[in-house]
């Protein structure tokens, strides 16, 4: 029944809820192409070269195709080689804010993993999509798959970092149906 339950709402356009503490849906970023170019505009960058970092600080925003994210920080960590510069992770910190055409995610911190195509954000999650939205602790998008999970308390479970009491909390909204 579970599993049915997944279904039909997964066709509703509304998450699922498979766990009492997980909600899942499909992101609308769903084959992100994560080698794209990424553009960043910062008040500041500090470059690590031996380090292999860029810090990134003050009014961050990157660009990446349709997917855009903004923090008061950013780490970007890369490797240098034959090719030119490939970017690894990004670090977000501080009120991040990442948009797709039809989502908005916050939270207190963002990791945007380029090899894993994978983009957590962890801290007062809160995922929007048209007039539903859902609250956790942490929020995991797999850009391959689409699919996107919000768990109740962020890995580790601290209390600074969960920020809903270790429960997803959502509000959905209903298509309204003729009488």
């Amino acid at each position: 029944m579970k599993r049915g339950l997944s279904l039909i709402l997964m066709l509703a356009g509304l998450p699922a809820i498979p766990a009492p503490a997980t909600a899942q849906a499909v992101s609308a970023l769903k084959g992100h192409n994560s080698n794209a170019p990424v553009d960043v505009e910062a008040d500041r960058i500090e470059v690590q070269d031996r380090a292999d970092r860029a810090i990134f600080s003050g009014n961050v925003k990157v660009k990446q195709t349709d997917l855009t994210l903004q923090a008061n920080r950013l780490n970007v960590a890369y490797a240098g080689g034959t090719g030119g510069t490939q970017i690894q992770r990004l670090d977000a910190s501080g009120n991040v804010i990442v948009t797709s055409p039809s989502e908005r995610a916050t939270g207190n911190f963002a990791i945007y993993d380029l090899n894993r195509k994978l983009i957590t954000m962890l801290g007062n999650v809160n995922l929007v999509r048209g007039d539903s939205n859902v609250r956790g602790g942490r929020l995991v998008i797999d850009l391959t798959s689409g699919r996107a999970t919000v768990d109740g308390s962020a890995v580790g479970g601290g209390a600074g970092i969960s920020g809903g009491g270790g429960r997803v909390t959502g509000r959905f909204t209903v298509q309204q149906r003729p009488n």
